[in-house]
C-alpha cells in the first residue's frame, strides 16, 4: 500500500526525534517507527469505516422518517439507490474490512454528532440529488459517486481530520495519505470483487516489492543511517567547509545522511532515484533554500564517492 517515499519520510521523522533526544534507546525508536507505519493503515481503515457509518446513519434517518405521525409519500417510499450502491454494499460485506475495524477497535458510537453533520451535508447536496435522479443504474456510476462522496464530504471534513489528529500524534501528516488510498480502493474495486477478497489498495506496492522487503528497507535505512552517522558527518564536513554543522538545519543533515546510506549500503537503488527522492522530500520538510543546498552537497559527495569507487551498485544503469 505505502510507497518507498512514505517509508523514507517516516524514517526521517523517527531519526529527527532520535537526534533531538526524544528517544535514547534504539529498540524503542525502532518500535515507534514500525508503529507509525501501522498507524497509517489504521487511519485508512478508520476513514473507510467512517464512510460506511455515514451511510448507516443515512439509512437510520430514512427509517426514522417513515415513523413520523404524518410522513410524506417521499418519506414512506424513499429512493433506495444510495443504500443499494454496489460499491457501498461490497465494502459493507467485505470480511477484511470488518476484521480490521474490530482489530483497531474502531467505533463511532461517541461521535454520532459528527456523523450526523456530514450525513446532513450529503443528504441536502446537489451531488446526491443528481445521483438519485440520474436514471442510470450502473456499476461505473455507483463507483464514481462513492469516490465523489468520500472526497467531498469525508476526506475534506475538518471535523474528521481534527478528530483523527486528536486521537493520534501520528496522524497529523498522514490524513491525506490515507485518504488517497481509500480513493484508490474505491477506484480499484470491480464488479467481481467478493466479500473474502483483500481490499485492492492494500495490494498496491512499488514494483518488485513485498511486505518483507518493505520492512527490511525501513529498518535498514533507519539502523544504517544511525550506525554510520559520525562517518557521514565527516563526509558532509568535507563539502561544507564554510558551514559549521551546527548551523545547518538538522532536517537537512538527516536527509543527506539518509541519502549517503542509500548510496553506500543499498546496492539495488539507483543513485538518480536516491537523489530525486531526497530532493523531493526536502521540498516538504525543509526550508525554501534547502533544495539547492542538499542537491549541491549530494552532487559533490556522489562525485567524491564515485571517484574513490565507494559506490557499488548491482545491475545495469544503477549508477545514473
Amino acid at each position: 500500500m505505502l510507497g518507498r517515499r512514505h517509508f523514507r519520510i517516516k524514517v526521517l521523522q523517527s531519526l529527527y526525534a532520535y537526534f533531538q533526544g526524544g528517544e535514547a534507546r534504539l529498540e524503542v525508536a525502532e518500535k515507534n517507527l514500525l508503529l507509525s507505519i501501522d498507524k497509517v493503515y489504521e487511519l485508512y481503515f478508520l476513514q473507510l469505516s467512517f464512510l460506511l457509518e455515514v451511510i448507516h446513519f443515512y439509512k437510520f434517518r430514512m427509517e426514522e422518517s417513515k415513523g413520523k405521525f404524518y410522513p410524506t409519500d417521499e418519506e414512506l417510499n424513499p429512493n433506495q439507490k444510495l443504500l443499494e450502491n454496489k460499491v457501498i454494499v461490497k465494502l459493507q460485506q467485505n470480511q477484511e474490512l470488518a476484521a480490521m475495524v474490530a482489530r483497531y477497535k474502531i467505533s463511532w458510537t461517541e461521535e454520532q454528532e459528527m456523523v450526523r453533520k456530514i450525513q446532513q451535508k450529503l443528504k441536502t447536496s446537489k451531488d446526491l440529488a443528481e445521483y438519485l435522479n440520474s436514471g442510470v443504474d450502473s456499476f461505473e456510476e455507483d463507483q464514481e459517486f462513492v469516490g465523489k462522496l468520500f472526497r467531498k464530504f469525508i476526506a475534506k471534513s475538518g471535523d474528521l481530520e481534527y478528530y483523527c489528529e486528536e486521537r493520534s500524534i501520528h496522524w497529523a501528516d498522514d490524513y491525506d495519505v490515507a485518504a488517497v488510498f481509500v480513493l484508490k480502493t474505491i477506484k480499484l474495486i470491480t464488479e467481481q470483487f467478493q466479500e473474502r477478497d483483500s481490499l485492492p489498495a492494500l495490494l498496491t506496492r512499488d514494483s518488485n516489492s513485498d511486505a518483507a522487503d518493505d520492512r527490511r528497507f525501513l529498518l535498514d535505512l533507519f539502523r544504517k543511517t544511525l550506525n554510520h552517522s559520525e562517518e557521514f558527518e565527516k563526509l558532509i564536513d568535507t563539502r561544507t567547509q564554510n558551514w559549521e554543522l551546527e548551523r545547518i538545519a538538522l532536517t537537512d543533515i538527516i536527509l543527506i545522511k539518509m541519502a549517503l546510506t542509500e548510496f553506500l549500503h543499498f546496492s539495488q537503488i539507483p543513485v538518480k532515484v536516491t537523489l530525486n527522492e531526497y530532493i523531493e522530500i526536502s521540498k516538504e520538510f525543509s526550508s525554501v533554500k534547502s533544495k539547492s543546498f542538499i542537491n549541491g552537497i549530494l552532487d559533490k559527495l556522489v562525485t567524491d564517492l564515485t571517484e574513490k569507487k565507494k559506490i557499488k551498485k548491482t545491475g545495469r544503469g544503477l549508477m545514473t
